[in-house]
């Protein structure tokens, strides 16, 4: 039986390195799949780990429809085992239907890959409608560590180095801050419940070379 299986959890714990090992793995079994993701770290139409793996996709649009995508491919004698859908917290959740009837109608396992909640707390739509669709949700074993050492729960977002809480639910940046000034950190519910990321602990720190570990 075909699965809509949804792999969640917070930035730095390995879903696009799973999503790449998973595809994968398929191929080498001799199925047939399509590798889907949307504002990939790495740019438009690939799909990238941060170990620094990296494959071609598909970039999904709010214009894409799941459905006709693996309909044209069949009618042209392509073979649709199974979907990778990375970053799939932000498809919308007209999307994530299409993904479910592909599972119901055509048979075709579909993978997701998203984190569940932003960095106000609030989940994705996307996100949303996969826990309420999916036939499992899995949340990945490799747990991303707060700056404290505890498991991180939660997704920060800073802004010239200060973590926020207000905001458009999706801007474009990475856990290590460029020339833009917006960035992301993982952190465990009692730091983000503070606004304590790892620049404001060594602010707070005797020593500006040692976090406050425990704080």
């Amino acid at each position: 039986m075909a699965e809509l299986v949804f792999f969640s959890g917070t930035m730095d714990c390995g879903k696009s390195t799973l999503a790449l090992q998973m595809d994968h793995n398929h191929a080498a079994r001799g199925r047939s799949g399509v590798i889907f993701t949307r504002d990939d770290r790495a740019g438009s139409d690939v799909l990238s780990s941060r170990l620094g793996l990296q494959t071609r996709a598909h970039e999904v649009l709010d214009t894409t429809d799941f459905w006709a995508e693996v309909v044209d491919r069949r009618m042209h004698g392509d073979r649709v085992d199974y979907l990778i859908c990375d970053e799939a917290q932000f498809y919308t959740p007209a999307q994530v239907e299409q993904l479910a009837r592909l599972v119901d109608e055509m048979g075709v396992d579909v993978f997701a890959f998203g984190i569940t909640a932003d960095f106000r707390t609030r989940l994705f739509p996307g996100s949303q409608r996969l826990v309420e669709l999916a036939d499992r949700v899995e949340v990945l074993q490799v747990q991303a560590l707060c700056w404290c050492g505890a498991r991180a729960t939660h997704n920060a977002r800073t802004v010239d180095g200060i973590m926020v809480v207000e905001g458009a639910q999706v801007v474009l940046g990475d856990t290590v801050p460029h020339d833009d000034d917006v960035a992301y950190e993982v952190l465990c519910r009692r730091h983000h419940m503070r606004r304590m990321t790892a620049t404001a602990a060594r602010a707070a720190s005797p020593s500006p070379d040692t976090l406050p570990l425990g704080d």
